[in-house]
């Protein structure tokens, strides 16, 4: 027997390693981590017109709960207490409640994000007056009033952070503590509401202010559940 045949066969060579870009490489396929898309951005065009919708809803929640008798949370709904009592419309009041908060809008979030949610206070204001008009006086039963009336509200306020918006006031003081801290918005926005509902027990009875809670409560929950940081790509 030679020397030759004794001789242990060569070792195959061995595959190449993946690119580090993911793609396969000569002898596998193993991707690379996975790189989440870019956001893409509103246009003009799908901003105006979601801060038209987001007002609309929004300014027919706050009509439909006034036309019950029944308040809600946030600066709306301190809004919707003073009208009960102080002779003015509820835009005015609502334009009156709002102006401080429009320096802390400016100050800790831009003037575009000011600017936006200056002229979704001013369309709520002039929606909430029309309101009336189209529909003349309404008598509702509360508990259907004051769950219709929040889930509006909380759809039109949804659609209104979507495009980088508030109503003011509380609005804004969620989404700074959401931006700077990671806590949602929606779970914010429903401890400051607890407040202004209490307050209610001064104005309005008992049932209507427990049927208040409940509608404040269903409103952040549609924001707690559905405006999560980092879920929602679009600017």
């Amino acid at each position: 027997m030679t020397t030759s045949a004794l001789r242990t066969p060569a070792p195959a060579p061995a595959p190449a390693p993946a690119p580090a870009d993911g793609t396969p490489g000569q002898g596998g396929t193993t991707a690379g981590p996975a790189v989440p898309p870019s956001a893409a951005r509103h246009s003009v065009v799908e901003d105006v017109l979601g801060i038209l919708t987001g007002t609309f809803a929004a300014s027919l929640g706050l009509f439909l709960l006034k036309s019950s008798e029944a308040v809600t949370g946030g600066t709306a709904g301190l809004a919707l207490l003073l009208s009960y009592t102080v002779p003015l419309p509820f835009g005015v009041i609502f334009t009156a409640v709002n102006l401080p908060f429009f320096g802390l809008a400016i100050w800790k979030k831009g003037w575009n994000f000011a600017l936006r949610t200056g002229a979704a206070i001013a369309l709520v204001s002039v929606m909430a007056s029309l309101h009336p008009w189209a529909f003349g006086s309404l008598e509702l039963d509360p508990a259907y009033g004051v769950a219709a009336g929040n889930l509006l509200a909380g759809v039109g306020l949804l659609i209104l952070f979507r495009h980088k918006s508030s109503l003011g006031g509380f609005n804004i003081l969620a989404l700074l503590l959401q931006d700077k801290l990671k806590w949602r918005a929606g779970y914010v926005q429903m401890v400051l509401d607890v407040a202004i509902v209490l307050a209610a027990l001064a104005l309005v009875s008992p049932l209507m202010v427990l049927l208040s809670a409940a509608g404040a409560t269903l409103l952040n929950l549609i924001l707690a559940l559905n405006h999560r940081p980092g879920r929602y790509l679009g600017k």
